[in-house]
């Protein structure tokens, strides 16, 4: 069935992880069927790999005990799948072998420092195999094993497509590893992680996957890979090595408790970041049905897994589903039920959203870390339309994209980056810049941001103020009776240059934070007023920098104050002017992203508010929604695609509005 574009048009993906035990309960047709029911296009299931699901004939391949004899059972799912239009995606894992395969062949595997070998689920009760975990520059996952497999299998049946489960590198103190390493970077391994170069896992599974692609091509050359890339893998270019189709998987683990609950932004900031760099296609994001791995035997809460879901297509990736079993396996039935109805709504607005463009007059640069993620949290949690650019994209001509471009703490300088953020500025760009930058020349670094070039870094300062600087301040509109905010968190102490306005200062400390309350008649400020800066505004050529000499994206993802929000929300107005694109009533938990197809617009708003994980949607009404008239003079009709139908609108100066009734959980708005 396979085709060389087939996965380039909008997939809707379903993979059922089948028990081996429950093997003999998949009905080929049967499965087909339901699969279909549920508006899938495409499923992935397993092949190869831990466990083979044919007869393979490859030595160590360890087939499925539970395989039904004289029968051809991944052939009949194969040709049932098909015949129902259903694309098919080879599953496999390398990453692991039975423990026979390590007393044949213990050069294969992962080792300890120790010489020891990684053992997986010693204490998993039941009659099991215990799992050895095998290196990745090993002959098991390349030459000797894997690459056999994929050859067999290939030739085999009618493969659609490939993909790779636990691609990654795992540490490994084997032979294999000491030597390549000693080859790459010509010094001895390290014995601790910690000091291994950080391009030693990325580039090994780069390796690896381009190795493994190859064979594919030289198969089956119209078979993609569906390769893995992570929001927190700054090198995202290696992960792109050797695939065809990049996907990332933002589970929504509940299990490990509400205090680790992960960040709503998850998914959404990990489509962006896949966006940054797909080609031919929009990024898959992957989402278990399961609260975590250790309860994937039941179903995440419906309101908090369908907020998640909705996240995905609303920031341009498509959907995989990752389900325990089959439909008639599955123990909670209302995984199926969430899972249809999304995949309802993904196939109502696919051809509206294939090929879309993203609109964002912002940029962030993406380095994982705190100080990044505090950004996103608020240009999300504000309904601000962004894009992320990773750090091995950022040059010149991609920053001239945005009008705003935002440099969080701690992202490294060095004199070309300097230089390219210069004539940026130069050119009419805005620049915003917070906290201690990683290197840098002094002098270059202190021209750029309008500050003189001596400073000094704070300790870590608590029970510390920003104070507004002035009347018709930009960075207090909506905060006009308050004239301070809670600042906690190190300062660069510094000076402004001539001709820079400072438009917030700090307060310092009234108090250590051991005695903040003890007692509260001793409460008073001793200093109320400095020439701090917290907040350095300057113009240089075209374009303008706005210098934050603190934290604010550590404030944000540490306390989640509205009025950090808010000041974040100032700072974006006061940069971007018109052209931040999109102005949306500001309700903490509600998402807006905004795209371009043709001649017409895409708004997606996406309902999240609440208490996560979410026990129940809380509607939200009366969204007013107002878009610049530049991007769409002449619009003719506004239909809300998934709940309202048709909505009316006015145009009032250069703007379009919009008033949305409501949203349940997930909305998407044409404008035409």
């Amino acid at each position: 069935m396979s085709s060389v574009s087939w996965w380039k048009e909008p997939l809707r993906i379903i993979q059922p992880n089948m028990q081996v035990r429950d093997t003999d309960r998949i009905d080929p047709e049967r499965l087909a069927r339901q699969l279909k029911d549920m508006h899938a296009n495409t499923v992935v299931f397993n092949v190869g790999g831990i466990y083979a699901w044919y007869r393979s004939e490859v030595p160590y391949h360890h087939i499925n005990e539970y395989l039904p004899e004289n029968r051809d059972l991944l052939g009949e799912m194969i040709t049932a799948f098909h015949k129902e239009g259903l694309r098919f995606v080879a599953r496999y894992d390398f990453s692991k072998a039975d423990d026979y395969v390590y007393q044949k062949r213990p050069e294969w595997f992962v080792r300890d420092i120790n010489g020891e070998p990684e053992i997986i689920g010693a204490k998993r009760p039941g009659n099991w195999s215990l799992l050895m975990s095998t290196c990745i520059n090993t002959g098991y996952r390349n030459e000797e094993l894997a690459v056999p497999v994929l050859k067999e299998s290939l030739s085999r049946f009618d493969i659609d497509g490939v993909f790779f489960n636990n691609p990654g590198t795992i540490t490994c103190q084997c032979g294999s590893c000491r030597d390549k390493y000693l080859a790459m970077f010509g010094k001895e391994m390290p014995e601790q992680r910690s000091e291994y170069d950080r391009s030693w896992w990325s580039l090994c599974m780069r390796h690896n996957i381009e190795l493994l692609n190859d064979t594919i091509k030289s198969v089956r050359e119209d078979v993609p890979v569906l390769g893995y890339y992570n929001l927190f893998n700054e090198r995202l270019a290696d992960r792109k090595a050797g695939t065809d189709l990049l996907c990332t998987e933002p589970q929504n683990v509940l299990s490990q408790g509400h205090q680790h609950i992960p960040e709503f932004w998850k998914p959404a900031l990990s489509i962006k970041l896949g966006r940054s760099r797909a080609e031919e296609a929009a990024p898959l994001g992957i989402v278990h049905s399961c609260p975590g791995m250790d309860w994937r035997h039941t179903g995440l809460p419906p309101a908090d897994y369908a907020f998640w879901l909705a996240q995905i297509p609303a920031y341009g990736g498509q959907i995989w589903h990752s389900l325990t079993g089959v439909p008639d396996t599955i123990r909670d039935k209302r995984i199926l039920k969430i899972v249809t109805e999304h995949n309802r709504k993904e196939a109502t607005i696919a051809s509206e959203m294939h090929g879309a463009k993203s609109l964002a007059g912002v940029a962030l640069l993406w380095r994982s870390g705190k100080s990044t993620e505090g950004w996103a949290d608020g240009l999300v949690n504000r309904q601000v339309s962004f894009d992320i650019i990773p750090e091995e994209s950022s040059d010149l001509e991609v920053l001239k994209r945005y009008r705003v471009v935002i440099v969080p703490e701690h992202y490294p300088v060095g004199a070309e980056e300097l230089s390219r953020w210069s004539a940026y500025v130069e050119q009419g760009g805005k620049l915003i810049v917070e906290g201690r930058l990683s290197g840098g020349d002094n002098n270059q670094v202190a021209e750029l941001l309008g500050i003189q070039p001596r400073v000094t870094i704070s300790e870590r300062l608590a029970a510390s103020y920003l104070r507004f600087k002035g009347t018709g301040n930009p960075l207090q509109i909506g905060m006009e009776d308050t004239e301070l905010i809670p600042h906690r968190g190190h300062v660069v102490y510094c000076k402004p240059a001539a001709g820079s306005r400072v438009l917030a200062t700090l307060v310092p400390p009234f108090s250590p934070l051991e005695s903040v309350g003890a007692p509260p008649e001793r409460a008073s400020m001793s200093v109320e007023r400095t020439d701090i800066p917290l907040a350095v505004y300057h113009e240089m050529g075209k374009g303008q920098v706005l210098y934050l000499p603190f934290s604010l994206s550590e404030l944000i993802d540490e306390f989640k104050l509205g009025e950090h929000y808010q000041l974040l929300d100032n700072i974006v107005d006061m940069t971007a002017g018109k052209e931040r694109l999109l102005k949306v009533t500001s309700i903490t938990g509600l998402q807006a992203t905004l795209y371009q197809n043709g001649d017409a617009l895409l708004l997606h708003l996406v309902n999240g508010t609440g208490r996560r994980p979410l026990a129940n949607a809380v509607p939200l009404h009366n969204i007013e929604i107002r878009i610049p008239l530049t991007l769409l003079p002449n619009p003719s009709s506004v239909e809300g695609m998934l709940e309202n139908g048709q909505l009316s609108f006015t145009t009032s100066g250069d703007e379009l509005i919009v008033t949305v009734p409501k949203v349940d959980v997930w909305e998407m708005m044409k404008v035409q």
